[in-house]
């Protein structure tokens, strides 16, 4: 499960604090959540994809000392992110369209972004783990059902049931519906 808001942040102060078991856990932490944000941004990304994730983990290294600690760590986090495939863009002057550019390029949201994920994390932590896992890893980690399967170490099926049924009891929750 991916580490959340108040866990990467207490690690990133933790690592601003002098802990250095801190800082290289929470870089560690980091890798699964900058492969799935890049990874969603960029189909068929290949190498790219993990280029961008170590210049984002090396840009949090050096740039560590301008995060505020009074502000979310993760819009911190996805900042970087996005200012690194931008560059990434410029560099490699892209010139086909990329699928939700438009999005990656507007700065005004990107905090309520990164708080629609923490409250994301809030729903699928009422679920049942098995449907929890399955939901983020095929609908937000971007794992096929087959990946998501295997890693799991359950049936295809058993992971399309689990999604369905997840998905199900967030409609049900989000329209007020508790079941």
């Amino acid at each position: 499960m991916p580490a959340g808001e108040d866990q990467l942040k207490a690690l990133m102060i933790g690592g601003l604090d002098g802990d250095a078991a801190s800082h290289a856990a929470l870089l560690a932490a980091l890798v699964p959540l900058l492969r799935a944000f890049f990874r969603r941004r960029m189909r068929d990304g290949g190498d790219d994809i993990e280029d961008l994730v170590q210049e984002a983990l090396i840009a949090v290294h050096t740039r560590r000392a301008t995060y505020d600690r009074d502000r979310p760590f993760t819009a911190w986090l996805f900042a970087i992110a996005r200012y690194k495939m931008i560059d990434h863009f410029r560099k490699n002057r892209l010139t086909r369209p990329i699928e939700g550019l438009e999005d990656i390029l507007v700065a005004e949201g990107f905090e309520d972004a990164s708080n629609a994920r923490m409250d994301m994390e809030r729903l699928l932590g009422d679920l049942p783990p098995k449907q929890a896992r399955a939901i983020r890893e095929t609908r937000i980690d971007g794992l096929s059902i087959a990946d998501a399967a295997a890693g799991a170490g359950l049936g295809e099926s058993d992971v399309k049931v689990s999604i369905h049924r997840g998905l199900k009891t967030l409609a049900a929750r989000i329209l007020g519906n508790r079941r």
